[in-house]
């Protein structure tokens, strides 16, 4: 009977383990995924070199956490899902799902959000989950919480553009009659 057990302490262990570093991949496809939006476009600009870009972004990264706190992740760990569907399998098929669409996007450079990514993992393992244990599998998701993110992925990106020509127009009426040497080494510097 120790054994057994024991057996099953090692297969448990192993599981966590091997969870860990799925996670652990993921965030690190995060980053290498992010690092387009986050890093390339100050180098390839010349605002900064490389080495201060990852620095601003691993700095920010980390304050990031104080100003914002665990958001996200409480978003996906706390009330997308019933809880009583997951399981190590649900975040299993979470993670694997979230780190195949990561390669594929970044492969063919089709810019996505890696914490939308990891939702749609994780509500589509939590459904394949629930329709293997019951008739009733569409019910597991809370419809209230999904359905704002979802509207956000497509929200997002409109909000910002609209945002951003609202200073962009601001800025060029600001600076209509600015010598063009100086605007520019002044806003490399702002930027």
């Amino acid at each position: 009977e120790q054994r057994a057990r024991m057996a099953s302490m090692q297969v448990a262990l192993w599981v966590v383990v091997l969870l860990v570093v799925l996670a652990l991949a993921f965030d690190f496809m995060n980053g290498f995924h992010d690092a387009a939006n986050s890093i390339a476009t100050v180098v390839s600009t010349g605002v900064l070199r490389p080495g201060q870009a990852v620095l601003f972004a691993a700095v920010f990264n980390f304050v990031a956490y104080f100003v914002f706190h665990l958001s996200v992740a409480a978003t996906i760990g706390k009330g997308l899902a019933d809880p009583a569907v997951v399981n190590v399998h649900v975040v299993f098929g979470a993670l694997t799902g979230a780190i195949t669409w990561n390669l594929l996007t970044w492969w063919f450079g089709i810019p996505s959000s890696s914490s939308h990514t990891l939702i749609g993992g994780f509500i589509g393992a939590a459904l394949a989950h629930a329709g293997a244990i019951s008739k009733h599998g569409i019910d597991v998701i809370n419809y209230s919480k999904v359905v704002p993110t979802f509207l956000f992925i497509f929200l997002a990106p409109i909000i910002g553009m609209i945002i951003a020509l609202i200073i962009t127009i601001t800025i060029v009426n600001i600076c209509r009659h600015a010598n063009p040497y100086k605007a520019d080494k002044g806003f490399r510097r702002m930027q």
